[in-house]
């Protein structure tokens, strides 16, 4: 195991060594992005896009439960600018607007599985952690 974890530590270290050889707007998107998924709503809302596919805005407002109507619309604009989501309005009375993930969404939401996953399989691992440092911060 300590093997495979020190294995795949090198493998990163050696991708991030050539990334610093990339083009500094590479990095600047990659933070962009980062910025951008670590906001809940708009991992919350490529969930259900990704789990539902096209709906209607009041849908969507209904499927991620707790967000309001001025913070969906915000994190909408700001998936559509970064082309995550595809804004369609029918035109017909009274009017239809619907949304759905691009491919470049569909693709943001299977990078982040790799983060789920690795949630799921080091849950236990994490809380033993929390629980012993928390004894720990406790003692002192």
């Amino acid at each position: 195991m300590m093997a495979v974890n020190r294995s795949k530590h090198l493998e990163v270290r050696e991708k991030l060594a050539q990334a610093q050889k990339l083009d500094p707007r590479v990095e600047a998107l990659v933070n962009e992005v980062i910025g951008r998924v670590a906001d809940k709503w708009t991992m919350i809302i490529l969930d259900v896009l990704a789990e539902h596919g096209e709906l209607r805005f009041t849908q969507l407002s209904k499927l991620a439960t707790g967000i309001s109507q001025k913070m969906l619309t915000q994190t909408l604009r700001a998936m559509e600018r970064d082309g995550l989501v595809i804004r369609t309005i029918h035109p017909v009375m009274p009017p239809k607007v619907e949304y759905r993930l691009t491919d470049l969404g569909l693709g943001l939401g299977a990078a982040f599985c790799g983060v789920w996953i690795w949630a799921e399989k080091n849950l236990d691992t994490i809380n033993q952690a929390r629980k012993d440092y928390d004894t720990r911060a406790a003692r002192q």
